[in-house]
């Protein structure tokens, strides 16, 4: 395909726009990279969207029109696939699908080059199932089972759809791999290091930067502090609010949802973020990194691949690490780990954490994308179907 990038038809395909998180960031970037792109999702608020992505032409599915399918949107999963199969994509050259709740599912030519940014197979019929499941009553748990059935049935066969996959880490990539059994490169997502910077001073107080739901495990940091009797902040808001209002002691304050500059001044002015969630990627510990603090995160998922300290002990060099892991998703090891940084925490350097996120930023974001669809484009016609394997060496170290 000799087109040059501006000439190309594209498609971008998103889950929904409902508010502006990590997955929009990467609908934004892309947007950027192809500004003749048109947009396409199941359902959308388009006060969300950001002003690079209302410069785009948007076509949402039937279910925009459904009574309460808006703001109810994971209640209509069952119709979720049949709404992805009505867009007609005829005529594209490229589909880049946003793929976290049901994107990649839309249906295509065969001279159409589909390239899939995976933020995660659907958490909720995959790896989070049995915890959804068990927040549910008796009816709404077995309605929810057999939605769950037959989405994860059409979730696996629509992987094979996709042309090229490409996961935004080296955690997301092993789980594409273990329900689609595919390959897909890691290309991270596109996080705003140029806000951060490194403040005179620090206070005393901790930071969650999260959303107030079960599986971010916020619980877990509220127990910490007060068993140590350290300040809290916790910015976010959700279903948890009440049930972790009740939890908190004194030192812990709740902050609700805040614009971008307190959010900025809380990360830089914090002693370190607590992260005690298992993230595919994670933005919210690079956002704290960027500002040159410390990150006390669970050892696991993306965590591992954006944090730079030994498990479960004091780093050996506070100097060339950016923060402490707590090996056990608990209170208990929570607790440790915060002792563990207390020990060593006047000697990690805020220009080493802050440089070491760099990696991160938006520029190198769209230039990995660029050689990523360029390659893709470039393979898909000459071999005029799928290449799952087209990719032997990752982008970056």
């Amino acid at each position: 395909m000799g087109e040059k990038p501006r000439d190309l038809k594209v498609a971008i395909v998103h889950y929904w726009f409902v508010g502006y998180t990590g997955g929009e960031r990467v609908v934004d970037a892309m947007a950027e990279m192809f500004p003749q792109a048109d947009l396409f999702a199941l359902v959308a608020k388009p006060n969300t969207l950001s002003p690079g992505l209302k410069k785009h032409r948007l076509t949402t599915s039937f279910l925009q029109h459904v009574p309460g399918a808006v703001r109810w949107y994971r209640h209509f999963l069952p119709l979720q696939p049949f709404a992805l199969e009505q867009f007609d994509l005829t005529g594209y050259d490229l589909i880049l699908s946003s793929e976290s709740g049901p994107a990649k599912g839309v249906l295509s030519l065969p001279e159409t080059c589909h390239v899939c940014y995976c933020h995660s197979p659907m958490r909720y019929v995959w790896n989070l199932y049995p915890s959804y499941r068990r927040g549910l009553g008796p009816f709404a748990g077995a309605a929810f089972s057999l939605a769950a059935h037959y989405v994860r049935m059409w979730d696996l066969a629509s992987a094979a759809r996709v042309d090229y996959f490409v996961a935004n880490s080296e955690n997301v990539a092993s789980r594409i791999r273990k329900y689609y059994r595919r390959e897909a490169l890691v290309v991270y997502p596109p996080v705003e290091i140029s806000s951060g910077y490194i403040a005179d001073k620090h206070e005393d107080y901790y930071l969650v930067v999260s959303r107030l739901v079960d599986y971010k495990r916020v619980d877990i940091a509220i127990q910490a502090c007060n068993r140590l009797g350290r300040k809290l902040r916790i910015i976010g808001d959700g279903d948890q609010y009440k049930r972790l209002r009740r939890l908190a002691g004194p030192t812990v304050e709740f902050l609700g949802a805040v614009d971008q500059c307190a959010l900025h001044e809380n990360y830089a002015h914090c002693r370190a973020l607590l992260f005690p969630g298992e993230e595919d990627f994670g933005i919210v510990p690079v956002e704290a990194q960027s500002f040159g603090r410390p990150v006390i995160a669970y050892a696991r998922g993306g965590a591992l691949e954006t944090v730079r300290a030994l498990s479960g002990r004091e780093p050996s060099d506070p100097e060339t690490s950016t923060g402490v892991f707590f090996l056990e998703q608990n209170a208990d090891s929570m607790t440790e780990a915060i002792w563990k940084f207390e020990s060593v925490e006047s000697d990690f350097s805020p220009a080493f954490i802050r440089s070491s996120v760099e990696r991160f930023d938006f520029s190198r974001f769209k230039s990995e994308m660029h050689q990523v669809i360029q390659a893709s484009l470039l393979d898909h016609s000459h071999s005029g179907q799928s290449g799952k394997n087209m990719f032997a060496e990752p982008l970056h170290g």
